[in-house]
């Protein structure tokens, strides 16, 4: 859990965030999940308009599966390490990561394809009906938009928002035109794991403001 300081040094940011950013094309849920991830990354092209897409049924699928306790599969450790550990301890959702297990390292030097590619089709179970977040790895997206296509997975949200340079913007291009599985994701080379787990970070944030209220 947060302590009543680092509380502070995070509303204070949130603050500045607003104050710099003015009006924004944002609605009241989108919004909080654009200014974490302009939180993380201190990267404010974020809060322009069509930077961050937004699948029409993306947020409250998302919130519905954590409450009901969905798993949450990732591409990389990164994202792993920028969640908030309190919450999927609270909702009782799985953190899959199967990048670096050997037997995922084998088969993708038989078959001839990235670790990410083979780590979201050994995922599948986990990411059917749940939420997949990707931050750092193309093909990784490319590999979660084919299953949906090919209607082995139906996802209750993709998170698809990974950084580079070679088919980053492309497997994002791609899935902001999915019409299978709702997603949120943005446009160009930008993103990165920090940004996938704010987004997650922020889902969270919004389920337990609605309990509340």
């Amino acid at each position: 859990m947060q302590t009543k300081k680092g509380q502070s040094i995070e509303d204070a940011s949130m603050r500045m965030i607003e104050d710099e950013i003015g009006s924004h094309p944002y609605n009241e849920k989108e919004w909080p999940i654009v200014r974490r991830i302009i939180h993380s990354t201190a990267d404010f092209d974020f809060a322009e308009k069509n930077k961050i897409i937004f699948h029409k049924d993306a947020i409250e699928s998302g919130m519905k599966a954590l409450k009901n306790g969905c798993s949450i599969v990732v591409d990389v450790n990164g994202v792993i390490g920028g969640l908030n550990k309190q919450n999927p301890k609270d909702f009782g959702n799985e953190i899959v990561c199967n990048i670096s297990k050997p037997e995922i390292m084998e088969l993708a030097k038989k078959e001839g394809k990235t670790r990410s590619q083979v780590s979201m089709r050994a995922a599948k179970s986990d990411i059917d009906g749940g939420i997949v977040a990707i931050g750092n790895a193309p093909t990784a997206l490319q590999e979660v938009i084919k299953m949906v296509k090919e209607g082995i997975v139906k996802p209750a949200l993709i998170i698809g928002i990974p950084v580079g340079f070679i088919c980053a913007a492309e497997s994002k291009e791609e899935l902001s035109k999915l019409e299978e599985a709702p997603f949120i994701t943005n446009l160009g080379r930008k993103g990165g794991s920090s940004s996938a787990s704010a987004i997650i970070n922020a889902i969270f944030k919004l389920i337990r403001a609605e309990s509340a209220s």
